[in-house]
């Protein structure tokens, strides 16, 4: 049995970030839930790993081309597995160990300065401990978990196979 494309592969992992940005930005515009900073921060590693793979699949590398695009995928899922992590940590602490909620990101960005902006980007708030939605046990940064832990094995896949 012959591997896929790398291409055709590549390809879809950007049609699947596709769908997943979809998925976000209606589960905010249509369902009204608004993200905290480390959503925020996920969906930025999320669009990385879709920006790689469409370039990926535009350039149609050869082995070491492919190589360094799964790796860079693999670099970003791992950033996104980061956030994801950081605020299922932060839903699992009891309620008295939660930090303080902060202002919405809209607010901060117009407020304050860049480095305070990216801080919360980078280490979330009380609002990251808020349980807003769940699907089959999971909350949305666990679906994210799983999401980018595949995204990591796609991308080593890709980088090491051979073809």
């Amino acid at each position: 049995m012959s591997l896929p494309n790398p291409r055709i592969t590549f390809l879809l992992v950007f049609l699947a970030v596709v769908f997943l940005l979809g998925a976000a930005f209606y589960l905010e515009f249509a369902m009204g839930l608004e993200p905290c900073p480390l959503c925020i921060s996920q969906r930025l590693m999320l669009l990385a790993v879709g920006l790689v793979s469409l370039v990926a699949f535009l350039h149609n590398p050869a082995t070491i081309g492919r190589r360094i695009y799964g790796l860079l995928v693999s670099l970003s899922a791992m950033g996104g597995l980061y956030f994801a992590g950081r605020q299922l940590w932060l839903q699992s602490l009891p309620a008295d160990q939660v930090p303080a909620c902060g202002p919405g990101i809209t607010y901060m960005i117009d407020a304050f300065p860049l480095g305070d902006v990216i801080k919360t980007l980078l280490t979330g708030d009380g609002n990251c401990a808020d349980i807003k939605w769940t699907w089959l046990g999971l909350s949305i940064p666990g679906w994210s978990a799983v999401g980018f832990a595949g995204i990591i094995a796609f991308g080593v896949w890709q980088a090491f196979r051979k073809h």
